[in-house]
């Protein structure tokens, strides 16, 4: 049996993250010698995010919780490094990994943290999502504006927000004044 063909087995054909049915193919979890036991069978949504961690989208991964108990190791390897990269400690404390599994996950971290250092600084809302330039966000709750004289009330629409080089601060115009605002006090409007 190919290698493909043991991973649609091994899957019930759905991606082995987030349980997706379409369009799936083989990815081997690096270091890889390529073997059934070093791959697993996932979505494109899944591994454009792998592939590329500053994308990372914190809704996607609540699945996350479902996968990181898989009794497959590469799985678990993957799971494992993806929970890292979106900071998730509460779900790192609860999971366990044999030594040789750790080692191998801890190998493919080096890779991700060097992806990630290359990347820009990661503003993330109150509820962990990315935040981008020219973002619309409401406030959640009131803030008094130092300076300026007046509350922020919770609910205040904030559009066209600017970046900064914190990842805990964004800038944007409130009553016609641009203000720095922490980013944990926002969630980004649709």
């Amino acid at each position: 049996m190919s290698v493909k063909e043991t991973l649609i087995q091994r899957s019930n054909n759905q991606c082995e993250l987030c349980t997706s049915t379409d369009d799936l193919r083989l990815y081997q979890v690096l270091p890889s010698d390529g073997t059934a036991e070093q791959s697993i069978y996932i979505c494109p949504t899944c591994q454009n995010q792998i592939e590329n961690p500053q994308n990372l989208d914190t809704d996607h991964w609540r699945c996350l919780n479902d996968s990181m108990w898989s009794s497959t190791p590469a799985v678990q390897v993957m799971s494992y490094r993806l929970l890292n990269a979106l900071g998730a400690q509460d779900l790192l404390d609860m999971m366990y990994l044999e030594e040789d599994v750790k080692t191998w996950a801890d190998a493919g971290m080096l890779k991700v943290a060097s992806n990630a250092s290359e990347a820009s600084v990661v503003h993330r809302d109150s509820n962990g999502t990315i935040l981008n330039q020219g973002d619309t966000v409401t406030l959640i709750k009131d803030l008094d504006v130092k300076g300026a004289g007046f509350t922020a009330k919770r609910g205040t629409i904030v559009k066209n927000i600017h970046l900064t080089d914190d990842a805990k601060f964004i800038e944007g115009k409130i009553n016609g004044t641009q203000i720095v605002l922490v980013a944990e006090y926002m969630k980004k409007s649709n």
